[in-house]
């Protein structure tokens, strides 16, 4: 690659590095893919099924990933399904919904301007978008039948778990039949780009070696692939998930404050994992921030490297630093001033946002916020020294923000204690 911009990959060599991180779960062979990685440039695809508006954070190992093996020397073909994405692959629990067409194609630009700032489309190797819509769109059914289908035993596709924990309820061809679509993806790429390596997650496993195998039965070849595993949590809930919903990498549906919150708040028996899987820091770096977070958990210094690297990289250094100033400022370690409306907003709404007509005296708005139970509680707190308005102690019980304490004309920060803090909006 020619952007220096980029960092290293490290110490070891990039199959060693992919290892250590844990990011090879299953391949078609790891001598073969060693060969491959390690060997010189290959060319690589993964693919991205456009099934929302946005990318989401579950997203990021494969968008990192790709990023990886580019720094690798490697060139990534980054597919866009407008294909697939009409048809999904099944699910254990029902059907699919089937989105309209315009409604897919309006996603695939969208993720297609999303998947951008993650890899260099400049260079010797340089990153290309491919969309599957332009050589499966103008197949005849005849074609699809004769040319791809015959290639694929039923008995192996029935013998996908997916497939078998829907032969009880009921399978459509449309869903049975997206292995195919997905096997011809490869097939076109090596053909079309001289494509030798798929990689995705570990759900699509099943998919990606029925591919491999294609390409073999078309007589071309050979290729090679790996998954990645799946990500998880150590609480158990689900990775990418909040009380909020999906964490997405668009800022109109995640703002880049929450973003950043979501990376900050990783457990500690998760966060040594994550820096493995989406970090591009070195190997001595991370491990120096493993122990780092075994000696002093409470210093959280992982978490805040991971958020602060991968807010930078889906949202950039402006954003980033918003966001870092916003942690700061609400618990009264920096200026409140010095965040813009957007910032502010989002911070107060993920803390909890009270939207008011007209503003009451401090105990009232204290208890409207759910810092306090009650009345009662708001003017112990505020006797006692508890109580903040903008990062300003407030000493009197009966004391009354005016219109003047308002930052950007309409929202206060209401703080109890050193951790609890909340927002108020004027309505108007």
């Amino acid at each position: 690659m020619t952007d220096s911009s980029l960092p290293p990959t490290g110490r070891d060599s990039l199959t060693e590095d992919l290892q250590w991180r844990g990011l090879i779960q299953d391949s078609t062979g790891l001598d073969e893919l060693r060969a491959l990685l390690d060997g010189g440039s290959a060319t690589f695809y993964v693919g991205f099924d456009p099934t929302a508006a946005s990318l989401h954070v579950g997203h990021l190992m494969q968008v990192t990933t790709a990023r990886r093996l580019q720094l690798g020397g490697h060139r990534p073909l980054l597919l866009v399904g407008g294909a697939t994405g009409q048809i999904g692959d099944p699910k254990e629990s029902a059907e699919r919904t089937l989105n309209p067409p315009e409604v897919v194609a309006g996603w695939v630009d969208r993720i297609r301007d999303q998947l951008s700032p993650f890899v260099s489309y400049a260079g010797e190797n340089a990153a290309r978008l491919v969309n599957n819509l332009d050589w499966t769109g103008e197949m005849s059914v005849v074609e699809f039948l004769r040319d791809v289908g015959k290639h694929f035993p039923v008995n192996k596709m029935l013998a996908r778990e997916v497939v078998k924990a829907r032969l009880e309820t009921g399978i459509s061809f449309t869903e049975f039949s997206y292995q195919l679509l997905q096997s011809h993806d490869f097939y076109e790429l090596h053909r079309r780009h001289g494509c030798q390596l798929q990689f995705g997650g570990s759900d699509q496993w099943g998919n990606i070696t029925a591919g491999v195998d294609y390409v073999r039965r078309r007589g071309a070849g050979p290729v090679q692939a790996f998954v990645t595993p799946l990500v998880t949590k150590a609480d158990g809930t689900k990775f990418g998930k909040t009380e909020g919903g999906a964490v997405w990498l668009d800022p109109q549906l995640t703002t880049p404050y929450a973003f950043y919150q979501f990376w900050l708040n990783a457990d500690d028996r998760d966060v040594v994992r994550y820096l493995r899987y989406f970090s591009f820091r070195s190997r001595d770096e991370i491990e120096q921030l493993e122990k780092e977070t075994a000696e002093r958990p409470a210093a959280r210094l992982a978490q805040r490297a991971l958020a602060e690297e991968l807010t930078t990289l889906v949202h950039g250094e402006r954003e980033t630093a918003q966001a870092v100033a916003a942690s700061q400022a609400l618990f009264g370690r920096g200026s409140l001033d010095d965040l813009t409306p957007e910032t502010l907003r989002a911070a107060l709404t993920e803390a909890g946002l009270v939207h008011v007509d007209e503003l009451a005296d401090v105990a009232g708005l204290l208890r409207e916020s759910g810092l306090v139970p009650s009345a009662k509680e708001a003017r112990r707190v505020i006797a006692e020294g508890g109580a903040y308005v903008n990062n300003t102690r407030i000493t009197e019980v009966d004391a009354k923000p005016t219109a003047a304490d308002l930052l950007h004309g309409r929202y206060l920060v209401l703080r109890r204690g050193k951790k609890s803090f909340a927002g108020v909006e004027l309505r108007g």
